[in-house]
Order: C-alpha cells, then structure tokens, then sequence
C-alpha cells in the first residue's frame, strides 16, 4: 500500500510539473517577442489556430499528435515535450529530497525560473530583465518566508540579500577582469542578474558552490566545443545555462557538496 501511495504521490508531481513545463515554453516563446504569456491561449506558431485541451495536454498531446500541427500539419518542435518531461523530472528530483516542505514548493518555483531563463539564452543569447528581477524578488520573498517559519526571520533576509549583492558584483568583477584581459566583452550584463537571482535564492555559500560548478562545466564544454570545431574560439557562448545547472545542483544536492569539499580540502577543520 505504501508503494501504491509513493507512486501515486509521485506521478502527481511529475504531472503538476509537467504542466509547468507547458507553461514553461508559452513563457520562452513569448517573453522575447514582447508577447503576453496569458493571453491568447496556446496556439500553433504556424497557422495560429488555438490549441484543443486534448492537444494541449503536456508530453501526451505531443504524441497524439504525432508531432504535427492537426490543422497545417506544420512540424511541432520536439522541444515542447522535452521541456515539459524535464520539468516534471526536477520537480520529482526536488520533491524527493525535501518532500512536504514548504521549501519544495520554493524550489519548484526557482528550477521553473532557471529553466525558462536557460531556453530563452540559448535562443536569443539574452537573460531578459523582466524574468531575473521577477526572480530576484521572489527569492528574497522566498528567504523571507522560510525565516518567518523557522522563526529566523532577519537571518534569511540577510542572507538572501548577501548572496543578491555577491552575486552580482562577482560576476562583474569577473566580466570586468575578462574583459581587460581579452579586449572584448566577456559576460553579459544579464548572468549578473542572473547570479544575483541565484544568490537571494541560494545565499553566499551556496551561490559560491554553483558559480564553481557553473565555471566548471562552462570550461568543459566551451573546451571540448572548440576542440571538436563546434564553436569559434572567439565565438560567444551562452553562460545562463551553465549558471542555472550550477544554481539547481547547489539547491538539491549543495549541503552535499560543500561537505565534501571541506573533507577534503580542509580535513582538520570538519
């Protein structure tokens, strides 16, 4: 019984995440072209016609449709199931590891933020401000709600501002340092908005595990993208995405990891 009832729970979450993630892409499309994300409802980029509830369903309608718009029979990119999966795969991963808290239901909200965030700056090369100050907001509201459940009200505060204003001002610093260095621009204004959204969300110490992992992970790929004759040695390369997996590690897994770091760099002080 207790098997049946996990499941159940777990295919709830996957659902609701799911539908986030349908969300999710109405959000990537729309935000960029200055379009509204509520109204009109979903449609096919194509022919425009609105979307059915039955086609509208995430993952499923995809597949009932076989991948095609019913009416034009226009190609639908394979994107809009992928993100919707993928979204109710990190809600499962954020609800296993915390389960009913109300930290949950914030980190639902922070994945869903850093998701959308990514796509739009693969796509345009852009983090647009309307989504990481929303964002800011939220996590210093996010702080604010934890700390008044805990009873730490001015401790969470602090510490999401401290991470807002760490955040920000390392990834200028680094941006300006790269900058001097290579003669060019080597950051965008937006990862600094990004980072500063991150650290309202994670705070100081945890910001400081995803930048790590961010930077890591950047230079891997960059790397391994210019080795194989992907990308031009001075070719731009979207950051936010790199920053966002950094920041959703940091938040399911980043006790974990700074634990680890400590062992092993620092053995006489753990």
């Amino acid at each position: 019984m207790d098997t049946l009832i996990a499941l159940a729970v777990s295919s709830i979450v996957f659902i609701l995440g799911s539908a986030i993630g349908s969300f999710l892409n109405v959000v990537v499309y729309r935000v960029p072209a200055g379009l509204s994300i509520l109204w009109p409802p979903s449609r096919c980029p194509k022919c425009l016609h609105q979307l059915k509830p039955q086609e509208n369903v995430p993952v499923f309608g995809w597949l009932w449709l076989r991948g095609r718009c019913r009416y034009c029979r226009n190609p639908i990119s394979p994107r809009y199931p992928l993100v919707e999966a993928a979204t109710g795969i990190l809600f499962l991963l954020i609800f296993w590891k915390f389960g009913w808290e109300w930290k949950t239901v914030g980190y639902w909200a922070f994945l869903s933020w850093l998701l959308a965030l990514s796509l739009i700056d693969v796509d345009t090369m852009t983090l647009p401000n309307p989504l990481t100050q929303s964002g800011l907001v939220a996590g210093l509201g996010f702080q604010v709600g934890m700390g008044f459940l805990s009873g730490n009200l001015a401790p969470n505060l602090i510490e999401g501002v401290v991470g807002a204003v760490v955040g920000i001002w390392l990834l200028d610093i680094i941006a300006l340092v790269g900058s001097l260095a290579f003669g060019r621009t080597a950051m965008g204004a937006g990862d600094a908005k990004l980072a500063a959204m991150m650290g309202a969300w994670l705070g100081w110490k945890y910001l400081l595990v995803a930048w790590f992992i961010a930077c890591a992970l950047g230079a891997f790929v960059g790397g391994g993208a210019i080795a194989l004759g992907w990308l031009q040695r001075r070719q731009p390369m979207p950051f936010g995405p790199f920053l966002a997996l950094g920041a959703a590690l940091a938040a399911i897994w980043g006790e974990a990891i700074l634990n680890t770091y400590l062992r092993l760099f620092f053995p006489f002080n753990s």
